[in-house]
């Protein structure tokens, strides 16, 4: 079984807390393709310890959190492994998520600048139809920065607390869907009718939109990932 390599940095241990060592732990973990392989990868925590230069006690206590969290999992006298989620979990997560961001899209229509709400363009103003498939990478890191962006944009914290961890669950199975079926020329599409709907102040139009841009991921979920148990 491949153990997995996480891409970590030095850490300056005179200067860095706990949580510093946690967060990195954490953003490395999410930026990782965790459905490339098709066994939950295993993290060597010797190997943290030496690319983050800390002993290997702050190691254990970060991935005790992160446990806790539900992104990796202890299984005795084999390791800890990052966990994936199963098709069933993974609809559940996408099910609340769609909640979530359609009420935030109503309060964008109610509370936000036009300002705020103009910026959601530039998130995709180098992307064409024509180019899209030669900039997959960079379109899923500007797919994931508007639907942050649709949260922030809420002017809600609780909301924004409460879909915090579910996004960073749901990071994994969007930047791994968006090259398949065409799914990244449509959601373009998607995004252009939300923002105008937004932009339009149509409450109940943008949430509607965002709620079923949401749903037909989990439809795509249900009916064409394989790799999922």
């Amino acid at each position: 079984m491949a153990i997995a390599r996480l891409e970590v940095s030095p850490v300056n241990v005179d200067f860095v807390l706990k949580d510093k060592i946690y967060d990195a732990l954490k953003q490395a973990i999410v930026s990782m393709n965790v459905y490339a392989h098709p066994e939950e990868p295993r993290l060597d925590k010797r190997q943290l310890a030496k690319d983050l230069g800390v002993s290997r006690t702050p190691i254990r206590e970060a991935i005790a959190r992160l446990e806790q969290e539900g992104f990796v999992r202890t299984v005795p006298r084999k390791g800890v492994f990052v966990v994936r989620k199963t098709k069933k979990e993974v609809l559940e997560m996408i099910t609340v998520w769609a909640a979530l961001e359609s009420m935030a899209a109503r309060l964008i229509t109610l509370q936000a600048t036009d300002q705020e709400i103009s910026t959601l363009r530039r998130l995709f103003a180098t992307f064409e139809n024509n180019q899209l498939q030669a900039k997959i990478d960079e379109y899923s890191e500007a797919n994931i920065r508007f639907h942050q962006a649709i949260l922030k944009m809420s002017h809600c914290d609780l909301l924004n607390e409460l879909a915090q961890n579910l996004f960073l669950h749901m990071r994994w199975i969007r930047t791994r869907t968006i090259s398949e079926s065409n799914r990244a020329t449509r959601s373009i599409i998607d995004h252009v009718n939300i923002i105008e709907a937004l932009e339009a102040r149509d409450t109940d139009l943008a949430e509607r939109l965002v709620r079923q841009h949401t749903l037909d991921l989990a439809e795509h979920v249900r009916s064409n990932v394989p790799y999922l148990g």
